[in-house]
């Protein structure tokens, strides 16, 4: 009985977690994504007016147009390219999603983050409920995780092991399959999709799941390179699954 209710609560707390970053990513992309295509239409046509007057600028005009650059890319706007990419949005569904969930694990990359004033108050809100969420949830997936570190251990003990070798064994084991499929493994898979070099996407994984999160590198950002539709989703869950792997080592 008790081990149902522990299942069922699990499974609520589960599903209540991805419930509230969909809900969030829906949130920030009706807040955000208007604001953005407007940027991305004044970005556009800054470029204009620079491409048909810039035999006959002042330097006073090239400062300022230097200053909107700078301004626009910092905001995620990259004026590059044709008319096209007034269409792709940073706030997409996939994108939002990748963004809620760098929130609520307290990455924080800074490359995407809200404009508007409705997005910058529902940020603060989302964060303040979401980051306690966060880690209620890791805990639950590292204790999860942790039993099955007993199961083996048990098995083990059964076969006639010492206890002090069992734990160093479990450790070893959820060490090195972490470090393969949470570090070596999605390197790989950064380096074919990012065209990074293994030790970039190595950096990159590390820098992520540590939780730090520079954001001098991030995924799905390259203007000029196709990603895959839920590409940057993909990705929000490998982070989820990464750190609730390192909760899990703190708590053996």
């Amino acid at each position: 009985k008790a081990m149902y209710s522990g299942k069922l609560q699990t499974g609520l707390l589960v599903a209540s977690y991805f419930v509230y970053l969909l809900v969030g990513a829906a949130v920030f992309q009706a807040l955000e994504r208007t604001a953005e295509k407007q940027e991305k239409i004044a970005a556009a046509q800054m470029k204009e007016a620079f491409l048909q007057n810039f035999t006959h600028l002042t330097v006073a005009e090239m400062e300022q147009f230097m200053k909107n650059l700078t301004e626009a890319i910092q905001n995620g706007v990259y004026p590059v390219g044709n008319e096209s990419q007034i269409e792709d949005s940073n706030w997409d569904f996939s994108n939002s999603f990748f963004f809620a969930g760098t929130v609520v694990s307290t990455i924080g990359y800074g490359t995407l983050h809200p404009k508007t004033t409705g997005g910058q108050i529902f940020c603060v809100f989302f964060a303040l409920f979401g980051i306690p969420l966060n880690i209620v949830f890791l805990h639950h997936v590292g204790k999860m995780l942790s039993l099955l570190c007993k199961k083996l251990g048990n098995y083990l003990y059964e076969k006639g092991m010492r206890q002090k070798k069992i734990k160093f064994l479990t450790l070893l084991f959820f060490l090195s399959t972490g470090i393969l499929v949470f570090l070596c493994l999605p390197s790989l898979f950064f380096q074919i999709m990012e065209g990074w070099s293994y030790s970039e996407g190595i950096y990159f994984a590390f820098i992520t799941l540590s939780t730090i999160g520079f954001g001098d590198y991030v995924v799905g950002k390259q203007p000029g390179r196709h990603y895959f539709s839920y590409y940057r989703s993909v990705v929000a869950i490998w982070i989820l699954f990464g750190l609730a792997w390192i909760a899990l080592l703190f708590n053996l």
